[in-house]
């Protein structure tokens, strides 16, 4: 079964060549966590009508309404494992 998880990310990073805060880049909706975004989970749908129903919502409230494109999703096979290799923490400035 694909699910669809909707994710939205506040921007506070300081990506942009001049210290400018960067919302969407070449691959989509930029994210940098240790710079200061923050990303919410919206929940998981079964389709992507629902998705996009949830986003047309989303889009009144407060907070989502300032960053109306900083919404992203990808499709997933509901029961698949991911991060099946673990992880290496890299320490900040690396």
């Amino acid at each position: 079964m694909i699910v669809y998880p909707l994710w939205h990310v506040g921007h506070q990073n300081e990506a942009g060549d001049d210290g400018s805060t960067v919302h969407v880049d070449e691959g989509g909706v930029f994210c940098d966590e240790s710079d200061g975004d923050d990303v919410k989970l919206l929940g998981i749908y079964s389709t992507l009508e629902r998705v996009e129903g949830r986003v047309r919502q989303a889009r009144l409230l407060p907070g989502f309404r300032d960053e109306p494109e900083c919404f992203y999703f990808d499709a997933c096979e509901l029961d698949e494992d991911a991060w099946t290799e673990g992880f290496v923490r890299v320490p900040p400035g690396e």
